[in-house]
């Protein structure tokens, strides 16, 4: 046993220095970035906020309003290809060649490490080439049989970019990227409906992971998505402060319209559930019950209904550019090194509460 005594930050025990300005309004910053990913060297331009592949955000229907606004979407992992190939063709009928590629820009599928998933992908990949992102999602990714699946990936799938994960420390992030993985999941824990901290005592705290993690992945020139502990748009631009390539968000984008589920009624209100992907409501869903070897690790919360999901993205980004206003960032590129974080005990004043 051991203790690392260094100081660990989370989103809550900061906040960002304001810095001297010469942009003059909110539309003077540019939301998106450019990247090229170091493992399949395919280029990526659009405005790197992703819905989490969990049900009620990681929707077909999510995937095409986020992709209109240039935003990233990774289809939560349970979609039977049948279901995808006529959503696909559907939409190829509605809409426009542009929004048909924007959308396959835009959009990863998902996939666990069973060998049904590995089954499901390949026929996904399959029958329709055209998307380019794989994300391979485990609640652990210490196992090395994980790291050992995303290295048999990376060889039956060279020409896909890879988002793999998760986890929260230097050294396994970047044995991911060296063994083909492209985009790294940071985030053990810290998502609203995860209880992993909880039920096994194990985590790390999102902010102090996004900065290790980064620094780690940069330096090989791989990337990172901060997945789960955002709670409003000024987490989000704290998670690019601290070096986030990409941020994944679940809790912010549950709820609406695109997310599907049944609506629930409580005095007349609308009101939608949303659970984590290890809860017991998702392994009952999806896998008949919880195995008798393991427990829930996550919890299933009934949330207002919030409509169409337009609305909240509108403000995500309002939020995104005031911050980058406040620090003088022009581009979104400039947010790192343009952040000073300071400790806080409290940072804001809750007298009246939402």
């Amino acid at each position: 046993m051991r203790i690392i005594d260094d100081l660990k930050l989370d989103f809550s025990d900061v906040l960002i220095v304001p810095k001297r300005s010469t942009l003059s309004s909110r539309k003077d910053v540019a939301t998106s970035r450019d990247f090229t990913f170091r493992n399949s060297q395919h280029g990526y331009l659009g405005v790197p906020i992703m819905a989490a592949n969990m049900d009620g955000v990681g929707t077909l229907e999510m995937a095409t309003v986020l992709s209109k606004n240039f935003m990233f979407t990774t289809l939560v992992k349970h979609y039977e290809p049948d279901a995808v190939f006529r959503y696909v063709a559907t939409l190829k009928s509605q809409v426009s060649k542009e929004l048909v590629d924007r959308f396959y820009a835009h959009t990863a599928l998902s996939m666990g490490t069973s060998k049904q998933d590995y089954d499901k992908m390949i026929l996904l990949t399959t029958g329709d080439s055209n998307f380019k992102y794989i994300c391979i999602d485990v609640a652990n990714g210490y196992s090395e049989n994980f790291i050992d699946f995303c290295k048999a990936a990376r060889k039956q799938w060279p020409d896909k970019v890879l988002i793999a994960g998760n986890v929260v420390t230097p050294d396994i992030t970047e044995e991911l990227i060296l063994n083909g993985v492209d985009i790294v999941k940071v985030g053990i824990g810290p998502g609203s409906v995860c209880t992993t901290r909880k039920q096994t005592g194990v985590g790390y705290p999102q902010l102090s992971a996004i900065i290790e993690c980064a620094d780690a992945a940069h330096g090989l020139g791989g990337h990172i998505v901060a997945d789960g502990g955002c709670t409003c748009p000024g987490d989000i631009v704290k998670a690019f402060g601290a070096g986030a390539d990409f941020v994944m968000l679940g809790g912010m984008l549950a709820g609406h319209t695109e997310g599907g589920g049944v609506l629930l009624r409580d005095e007349g209100k609308p009101y939608v559930k949303f659970y984590g992907m290890s809860s017991e409501e998702a392994m009952e869903k999806h896998h008949g019950g919880i195995a008798d070897y393991r427990s829930s690790e996550g919890k299933a919360v009934t949330i207002q209904y919030k409509g169409e999901v337009q609305e909240t993205i509108n403000d995500v980004l309002g939020g995104l550019r005031s911050g980058m206003t406040y620090i003088g960032a022009r581009t979104l590129k400039e947010v790192g090194r343009r952040t000073t974080f300071i400790r806080v005990n409290n940072q804001l004043n809750n007298v009246y509460k939402d």
